[in-house]
C-alpha cells in the first residue's frame, strides 16, 4: 500500500508547474470534513446512482447520500479484517449490474490464522442503506508472506471482468522474487470472471490460459505494489500507480500480458539485473524520492462540471501531498506537471456516477477536485 507518513491538516497550497504551459488549474473543495469522523478513508466509489461510498481501512464502508455521510456503516467487516499498518479493508467494487443483481465485492486482509488477502462477494438490496456481512461468499484468498505490499484494489473493467491489483507480498526488495514468478499470484494484475460463480471463472482471453507454467488468473506481471489503478471511462486504457522501493515512483499503462519489470527495474532504473532479462514495459511517468515517497494512482477526469480537466490523468503522492496531471494521447505522454500540493495524506482518488473526481485524505476527509483556483 502506501508508506505511512505523519502529515496532518488539510490545508491547500499551490503547486509549481513543472510541465507544459497548458496544465489544468485545479482546486479542492470540502466534501466530507474531518469533523465527521471518518476513520482512515482509503477509497471512494459509487453504485451507478447518485450514492457514493467511502471505505474506512479498519473495516467499514460508509454511505454518502446527497453529500451527507450516514452514521451507520453500510457494510461492517471489522470482525474479520486485520488492519494494522498497510493491512485492512482496502477497496470495494460494485458489480456493473448491481442495480439488478445486488452483488458487490471487497478486498481485505485477514488472519485465518495466517495473513491472507480475501476477495469476497456480498448480496445487497440495491436500494438499501445497509448490507449484511453474513451474506459473504469468499471468492478468492491469497496468502501474504508479510504485512505490507498487499495491493488492495479491485475494479470491474469495461469488459465486465474483475481486475485485482496484487503487491509483491512485502518485506523489501521482493526477497523471493515473487513479482517475476509466473507461479505466484503476488506482484501481478489478476483478471477473473465472477459471473460464473464456482467460485469464479478464468476469462478465455486471459494471456496465459494455455500455459500450464503460469497461473491463468494473471493478466500482467512485474508489479511491486499497484495500490491504485483505473480505467479511462472513454478510452478503456488502464493506468496504475506502482509504489517504488528506494528511489522512484511510477505510473504504468497496464496491457494484456505485460511485464512491468519489478524487481529487475524500479521504474525505468535497474534494481536487480538478471542474465537474459525478459522484455519489459517502461513506465509512462516516474518521479524521484525528492518529490515523494509513495504514489497514489489516480484517475482520468471525464466529468462535466470541469471541462478544462477532461482527459487529464491525475495522481498524487501520499507523503509529499503533491498532485500531478498527465495527458496521455495516441499511446504516448504529451504533457505532465505538478498542479497542486495539499497538506494531507492523499490515499486514493475516487469518482461518482457522473464522472466527478474526489480525493481521500487518510487523516479523515474527502475532497472534490474541480477546475480553477
Amino acid at each position: 500500500m502506501f508508506r505511512l507518513c505523519m502529515i496532518s491538516l488539510v490545508v491547500l497550497i499551490a503547486g509549481t508547474s513543472t510541465g507544459a504551459a497548458d496544465l489544468p488549474v485545479i482546486h479542492l473543495e470540502p466534501y466530507i470534513k474531518r469533523s465527521e469522523n471518518l476513520q482512515r478513508p482509503v477509497y471512494l466509489t459509487n453504485d451507478g446512482t447518485d450514492r457514493n461510498f467511502v471505505v474506512e481501512q479498519p473495516g467499514r464502508v460508509r454511505l454518502i447520500v446527497d453529500g451527507k455521510l450516514q452514521d451507520a456503516a453500510y457494510l461492517n467487516l471489522t470482525d474479520r479484517v486485520f488492519d494494522q499498518g498497510e493491512c485492512g479493508l482496502l477497496s470495494i467494487a460494485f458489480h456493473p449490474d448491481f442495480a439488478t443483481n445486488g452483488y458487490l465485492y471487497a478486498n481485505y486482509t485477514a488472519r485465518r490464522p495466517k495473513l491472507q488477502t480475501v476477495i469476497a462477494e456480498y448480496k445487497a438490496d440495491p436500494t438499501a442503506h445497509t448490507v449484511g456481512a453474513s451474506t459473504e461468499r469468499v471468492v478468492m484468498t491469497i496468502d501474504q508472506p508479510y504485512a505490507n505490499h498487499n495491493g488492495g484494489h479491485i475494479l470491474f473493467g469495461p469488459d465486465g471482468m474483475l481486475y485485482i491489483g496484487m503487491g509483491d507480498g512485502g518485506s523489501a526488495g521482493d526477497p523471493q522474487n515473487r513479482a517475476q514468478n509466473p507461479r505466484e499470484l503476488l506482484g501481478k494484475m489478476l483478471r477473473i470472471d465472477v459471473n460464473h460463480r464456482d467460485p469464479y471463472a478464468i476469462p478465455k482471453d486471459n494471456p496465459y490460459t494455455k500455459d500450464a507454467r503460469v497461473h491463468p488468473e494473471i493478466w500482467a506481471i512485474g508489479l511491486r505494489n499497484p495500490w491504485r489503478f483505473s480505467f479511462d471511462a472513454r478510452t478503456g486504457i488502464c493506468f496504475a500507480g506502482d509504489v517504488g522501493q528506494n528511489a522512484f515512483e511510477e505510473v504504468d499503462v497496464i496491457e494484456k500480458g505485460g511485464n512491468y519489470g519489478w524487481r529487475i527495474f524500479e521504474a525505468s532504473h535497474t534494481f536487480k539485473m538478471v542474465d537474459d532479462p525478459p522484455k519489459t514495459i517502461a513506465p509512462i511517468a516516474e518521479y524521484p524520492r525528492s518529490e515523494g515517497v509513495s504514489i497514489t494512482g489516480g484517475l482520468v477526469y471525464r466529468g462535466k462540471k470541469s471541462p478544462s480537466l477532461d482527459g487529464w490523468y491525475f495522481y498524487a503522492d501520499y507523503g509529499s501531498g503533491r498532485i500531478w496531471a498527465l495527458k496521455y494521447e495516441k499511446r504516448k505522454k504529451t504533457a505532465q506537471g505538478e498542479v497542486l500540493r495539499m497538506r494531507g495524506q492523499p490515499s486514493s482518488f475516487g469518482v461518482d456516477a457522473s464522472g466527478e473526481m474526489y480525493i481521500c485524505d487518510h487523516s479523515g476527509a474527502v475532497l472534490r477536485i474541480a477546475e480553477g483556483k
